[in-house]
């Protein structure tokens, strides 16, 4: 549900686009909202000064509230809050609960226009607001016209309707909660336990005591079952006479109006923020195995570089006596190459079979003393 604004900004825009014009516009326009309501705005180029407001607006309640226009109480509360500018015109177009003939040139110049056309924007809202605050203002009231204990639906939204019921001395307003999500009705059944412990407090005794029930709740028997088929429980608010004195009435008022969307608006940015924190959890958790991941990397890398260098170590220390060794070889390959081959017993036979006889010269010649 889209939080109910006091003042329409559509609405706003054009009206002061029509007080703000050089020349007399001719309008014709139809303007539609959120909450089944519409706008009918029309200014004449013959009348410049007479420009016509009509609205269209859901009633909160069939039964309580005329069939047909406003009652008596709301046409009070419209004339209060527009000024001598304005003036409502009975009875209002077909179609409508209130036709409004605005004068431009009544509304002062200056800063004060843009208040006069911003009260006039917000008329729907005091619509709206008047028929709720026309239930809660007798609350001490022993009136039986509408009859005790009795639920009144009240209808702002087809698909988000609520409860008021008159009790003794107290009025019970029940909010049936549905949710699309599971993760929502998980999130709104935290969120209301919480208001109910915090709701019972010495610190806020003061405000409207709030409970919270998975089933309806007694003073919903009889009601239609698919309005009483939810999935996020039922919130009760007791409202008794203090709440509803003086000014405190119209923040009731505003507070019941716009529950929906203040539960709605919680759940999602409670979503969103447990969204963003597993988010940052998952970065960080990523970050810490990257990091650990680095290490390792540089772990092998040092390791491998590590026995590379032991590697060549081990080889640079091998080369020398390799090279020596070679040596030694090669030396004895020429020892072997450049001495005669040895044969045990063969120096025996030579010198027995082989050795030359040595023989006596006639012809040699004798040494003369």
């Amino acid at each position: 549900m889209a939080s109910f604004e006091r003042v329409s900004r559509a609405l706003k825009e054009i009206l002061l686009k029509l007080y703000r014009a050089e020349k007399p516009v001719e309008i014709d326009h139809h303007l539609y909202e959120f909450g089944s309501v519409e706008y009918h705005v029309q200014s004449s180029a013959d009348d410049p000064q007479n420009n016509y407001l009509s609205i269209s607006t859901p009633l909160l309640s069939q039964g309580t509230m005329p069939s047909y226009g406003l009652s008596s109480y709301s046409t009070q509360m419209v004339k209060q809050v527009c000024s001598d500018a304005v003036e409502i015109v009975e009875p209002a177009k077909e179609g409508y609960q209130l036709t409004l003939k605005i004068n431009f040139a009544k509304i002062p110049r200056g800063k004060d226009y843009f208040k006069v056309i911003t009260q006039i924007s917000s008329v729907q809202a005091v619509i709206l607001c008047s028929q709720l605050k026309e239930m809660l203002r007798n609350v001490n009231s022993q009136d039986t016209s509408q009859g005790m204990n009795k639920p009144i639906k009240l209808v702002y939204h087809p698909r988000e309707p609520f409860y008021v019921i008159r009790q003794p001395q107290k009025i019970t307003a029940v909010f049936p909660l549905r949710f699309k999500e599971h993760s929502d009705v998980i999130i709104a059944t935290a969120f209301f336990q919480e208001l109910m412990d915090v709701g019972s407090s010495e610190k806020w005794a003061k405000a409207p005591p709030c409970t919270w029930s998975p089933i309806p709740p007694p003073e919903l028997r009889g009601e239609p079952l698919e309005d009483l088929s939810t999935n996020g429980g039922f919130v009760s608010f007791e409202i008794s006479s203090r709440h509803v004195e003086d000014k405190k009435l119209d923040k009731t008022v505003w507070s019941l109006l716009n529950f929906y969307a203040y539960v709605k608006k919680h759940v999602k940015c409670t979503r969103g923020f447990i969204q963003r924190r597993m988010q940052k959890r998952l970065e960080s958790l990523v970050e810490v195995l990257h990091k650990e991941k680095l290490e390792e990397k540089e772990d092998v890398k040092f390791k491998a570089h590590a026995e590379c260098r032991y590697v060549g170590k081990l080889v640079r220390l091998s080369k020398p006596k390799n090279f020596k060794r070679r040596c030694r070889d090669l030396t004895r390959k020429i020892m072997q190459i450049r001495f005669r081959i040895k044969i045990h017993g063969f120096r025996r036979f030579h010198r027995r079979w082989l050795t030359i006889p040595n023989f006596s010269s006639p012809l040699r010649y004798t040494k003369l003393e």
